[in-house]
């Protein structure tokens, strides 16, 4: 409770983040019922925010978000966290520069995932915001810290933001909770994009080249610098 004390006020803003940053994944169709959920690293300190687990989105507030550190353990709260707190809480230990994690189980790339199959870079939307195919990442029991080495073993060297789990579905990462919440509805949209496309016939590859200067030029010029 000491750790909590020390960052009181940076807790009251993430929680009201984390919290309101929810609503995007019912409005994306990115969730059903209480499944998914966002999470956001506490800056400067060894503690995560995360969803309560099997709560309602419309019952999600800033006061039932639940601090955890970063081995998974509830430092403040009064509800469980989300059963992919180990996961989660792995993946900021491994990754420094992440800042914040989702995990929806939007229809389209879970229907990738339950094939195991990446989705191919054939738009410049996936180029621009994953830099390639969005990967596929192992089979992983839930509970424990499994699907986290597994997003972690996936995403460590690769320019993608999201990751397909196997027979599961979407984990995104960012440097804030926001921008992992946009990678996770890129990611669905992207994976709608290209399978309405082979129900069409075969998509056109887009070159190595034209997808790093893509890349390129939507991570340093597009948008407001």
């Amino acid at each position: 409770m000491r750790a909590v004390a020390a960052v009181a006020e940076t807790l009251t803003r993430l929680r009201a983040e984390v919290s309101e940053l929810h609503a995007h994944l019912p409005a994306y169709g990115l969730v059903v019922w209480t499944a998914g959920n966002v999470s956001a690293r506490v800056p400067g300190h060894e503690l995560m925010v995360i969803k309560p687990s099997g709560v309602l989105y419309s019952e999600l507030t800033p006061g039932n978000m639940v601090v955890c550190d970063l081995d998974g353990r509830v430092v403040d709260g009064e509800h469980a966290p989300s059963s992919d707190t180990a996961a989660q809480a792995y993946v900021y230990r491994e990754l420094p520069q992440v800042g914040g994690v989702v995990h929806t189980h939007s229809p389209y790339a879970v229907a990738w995932a339950a094939r195991g199959e990446p989705v191919p870079c054939v738009t410049t939307m996936c180029a621009d915001e994953f830099g390639g195919p969005i990967p596929v990442g192992p089979f992983a029991m839930i509970g424990d810290d499994s699907i986290g080495r597994g997003i972690v073993e996936t995403l460590r060297d690769s320019r993608s933001p999201a990751v397909l789990m196997q027979n599961h579905g979407v984990f995104s990462i960012g440097p804030t909770a926001k921008a992992a919440v946009k990678a996770a509805v890129m990611c669905e949209d992207v994976a709608r994009t290209v399978h309405l496309s082979r129900q069409l016939g075969r998509p056109i590859p887009i070159d190595q080249s034209a997808v790093d200067s893509l890349f390129d030029r939507y991570q340093h010029v597009y948008g407001q610098r």
